[in-house]
């Protein structure tokens, strides 16, 4: 059954909610596993150090990736009024998103599908 009015489970949910300053790009044209090995090179570095890795990265993803961590620095400085010196990178994954299918044409009639797949991916920011 429930347990309690609308407005109560409202109040308990919003008091449960994360506040650390995070971004999240959804549907980022890159796979979940490519996505994943950029992840791994900067998940719990300090922010100076991950946008080193991320400039010198020689992955598509790391370009997407550089860009939602400048934004999650951003959020930090302007929405918590954070020091950008002292984040670091608490959390970082990437979900799956949708995949586009296409049909590629074949020899003898026949076709073969294309799978273009999409990745949400986000990155939570925590002080030192």
């Amino acid at each position: 059954m429930a347990k309690g009015h609308r407005s109560q489970i409202k109040r308990e949910r919003n008091a449960n909610k994360d506040t650390r300053p995070s971004a999240k790009v959804s549907y980022a044209r890159v796979s979940v596993q490519k996505a994943c090995f950029v992840l791994d090179a900067i998940r719990g570095k300090d922010v100076k150090t991950a946008l080193g890795i991320l400039a010198y990265n020689p992955r598509t993803a790391a370009s997407i990736i550089e860009k939602l961590l400048k934004s999650a620095v951003a959020n930090a400085e302007n929405n918590n009024g954070l020091n950008a010196d002292n984040l670091y990178i608490a959390e970082c994954y990437a979900n799956k998103g949708p995949t586009m299918k296409r049909v590629r044409p074949r020899a003898k009639g026949r076709a073969y599908r294309i799978e273009k797949k999409m990745s949400h991916i986000t990155i939570v920011l925590d002080e030192r």
